[in-house]
């Protein structure tokens, strides 16, 4: 078995070491490459979040309710909770109806600095709407307009909106859906457990439709290449890379060290785990293995330089390790 790592090293020694698994799929369902253990089990998390925007566009409600671009690469993304994200989230809330009341996820700090400043300086709290996955949650809200459901409970694994939310990532990453896992994900909502390998398919089958023209799917991945800033934040791994590729891939993290990647020009399919769940680790991993395909530039990995060489600094401000890919796939013919 072919394996990957991001490991650490401090001084000259590498001090820990991040295990990860790869899967390279086409939109025909073969894998193209791999490294570790490709039908791992995980938790997609927020890498869904593309596959469950789909919806608004393919049942009305984007066109009903005249939702913008932005306001759909928001639904796609784990926002980072700025003003102009806060806004949009306002904005789609506004489209169906409700307040930030209906939102089912908690509050967390926004990851966005100047907007944590300005709400200490304030001395407010942070509030549902500052929570990553707002745009998704307000997305849900709307389509369960659109479709004439109850929004009350529109979280709850038994309504209708995670019925769909359900049926969505099993059409994509061509599995029935009894056979995909559930769990409650950290904003409240359900969150779908697949093979590695069935996560790169989903990508692979959206970047297939979205090369084929499929309105739908093209929507939703123009929505997030044309405003890379609303699926993650300024300075964040999703929006950087999106920039630096230049729109040729669509790309989306998930918790627990999932990511996910669409190629449309190749008609592929990447996703990858960090085993042990790490977020420090995925960065390195997602470009490394972006670098090892070919998929990306010596000069666009100049530009990431700083997601695929994190460095470690101690109390005092002071460099004292780097995080670094080592990454290694296999291909079927060897």
């Amino acid at each position: 078995m072919t394996e990957s790592l991001v490991e650490l090293v401090r001084g000259a020694v590498g001090e820990s070491w991040h295990r990860v698994h790869v899967a390279v799929v086409d939109a025909e369902g073969r894998l193209r490459a791999s490294s570790g253990d490709p039908e791992v089990v995980s938790f997609i998390r927020s890498s869904s979040k593309p596959l469950q925007a789909l919806p608004l566009v393919e049942d009305g409600a984007a066109e009903r309710f005249g939702l913008t671009d932005a306001e759909l690469a928001l639904c796609c993304g784990s926002h980072a909770g700025s003003t102009r994200h806060v806004a949009a989230a306002e904005s789609i809330l506004a489209k169906a109806g409700c307040t930030s009341e209906a939102l089912a996820c908690g509050a967390h700090a926004p990851f966005d600095a100047q907007a944590r400043r300005e709400l200490e300086e304030a001395g407010l709290a942070p509030g549902r709407l500052h929570n990553n996955c707002s745009g998704k949650h307000a997305g849900m809200l709307l389509l369960a307009r659109v479709r004439g459901w109850e929004t009350d409970g529109y979280q709850r694994v038994e309504h209708p909106v995670q019925g769909r939310m359900l049926a969505e990532v099993a059409r994509w990453a061509r599995v029935p859906q009894e056979a995909v896992g559930l769990g409650t994900d950290g904003c409240g909502v359900a969150t779908f457990a697949l093979p590695l390998r069935h996560m790169a398919l989903a990508y692979a089958s959206l970047a297939a439709a979205v090369r084929a023209g499929d309105p739908g799917p093209a929507r939703i991945v123009t929505a997030m290449t044309e405003h890379p800033e609303m699926v993650a934040g300024e300075g964040r791994l999703c929006t950087e890379l999106t920039r630096v590729a230049g729109g040729r891939v669509f790309a989306k993290v998930g918790a627990e060290g999932v990511y996910c990647v669409g190629v449309p020009g190749a008609e592929l399919g990447i996703a990858l785990k960090v085993e042990d769940g790490a977020d420090r680790a995925v960065g390195p991993a997602i470009i490394g293995v972006l670098r090892e395909l070919d998929l990306i530039s010596e000069d666009d990995l100049g530009r990431l330089h700083t997601f695929v060489f994190p460095e470690v600094v101690n109390t005092r401000g002071e460099t004292v390790g780097q995080l670094r890919p080592r990454i290694r796939l296999a291909t079927p013919d060897g």
